[in-house]
């Protein structure tokens, strides 16, 4: 998968990826209304607007972008309705061709570990069927309980050609209390040494040029992923942190190899949520879809624009 992502990636030559992380403040009143008349004000309601939502946004960027990452909590938090509509925004990015990120970071250990893997990567066995799940391309993974709970989806990432981004440094402000603290056996910080492993684990399932064991690097600590480039090679970087969280494509290339390729760069409600902007306020919530594709394309020439004056 990590091959059909970087295909993508050159063809679109955009390296994004659009977090569909849909929260009801972010959905234009006239899809809820439309839900809600059909379902009530109920989770069911809720699950059929960010579903209609999600297809919308779809819809106007699909042809723009390579990926796309829905986080799940922005589901879950709706039920079964919710995950119902994660399901289904899964599937049709699938089906408009989009490589898609589950943004999930499970992380745990044993058996545990081995279902989350099957969930969102795998296959499950049911009676003499073996069936797919949520079946999204990569997932991101917590490596923080240590290789027990990364171990079992390298397994499966070798059995589907799937691959996993795994947490390295997180862009939130507090991931310095424990990412950053310096190890005293390896005298660098937690968040090398977690890269080290990456590195390691990289080399275990190696597409034709990069691995599909990826790392999540924030975009608000440059030259921590400039670092972090170097620890590894191999793995493609997802870079959350772009837009809403201060990111910008000046921030970003460090984290790229001299050719353009070895990242991917996340932008969520600085695209979905474009039509809130004052930038992009003119569209207005009738067409918040050209908004979202405004904001790609915005999105696409700043992050080359920097790529290109380095």
């Amino acid at each position: 998968m990590i091959n059909k992502l970087v295909e993508k990636i050159k063809k679109t030559g955009a390296p994004i990826v659009v977090g569909l992380d849909p929260m009801m403040k972010f959905v234009p009143e006239h899809i809820q209304k439309r839900a809600f008349a059909d379902y009530g004000e109920t989770l069911e309601g809720a699950g059929e607007a960010i579903w209609q939502y999600n297809k919308a946004l779809v819809d106007h960027i699909y042809d723009l972008i390579p990926a796309v990452k829905p986080q799940i909590a922005m589901y879950e938090q709706f039920g079964i309705p919710g995950l119902i509509a994660f399901k289904k925004t899964v599937d049709y990015c699938r089906e408009k061709g989009l490589v898609v990120i589950g943004d999930v970071k499970r992380g745990d250990i044993g058996s545990t570990s081995e279902a989350y893997a099957v969930a969102h990567l795998g296959k499950v066995q049911v009676g003499s069927q073996l069936c797919s799940s949520f079946d999204e391309d990569f997932a991101t993974v917590n490596p923080y309980l240590g290789s027990d709970g990364v171990k079992p989806f390298l397994k499966v990432c070798k059995e589907e050609g799937k691959g996993i981004f795994v947490l390295v440094k997180t862009s939130n402000p507090s991931s310095g209390e424990l990412q950053d603290r310096v190890i005293e056996d390896a005298g660098r910080p937690l968040y090398e040494v977690v890269g080290e492993q990456v590195a390691g684990w990289a080399e275990e399932v190696m597409g034709d040029t990069y691995s599909y064991i990826g790392a999540v690097v924030g975009a608000t600590y440059p030259e921590m992923g400039k670092a972090l480039r170097k620890i590894m090679p191999k793995s493609y970087i997802l870079v959350p942190g772009y837009g809403a969280q201060g990111g910008k494509g000046k921030d970003l290339v460090h984290f790229f190899q001299e050719d353009g390729l070895g990242a991917i760069v996340n932008s969520s409600r600085g695209i979905i949520a474009a039509y809130q902007q004052e930038k992009y306020a003119s569209f207005g919530a009738e067409h918040f879809g050209e908004a979202a594709r405004a904001a790609v394309e915005d999105m696409r020439e700043d992050i080359a624009g920097a790529l290109n004056r380095r």
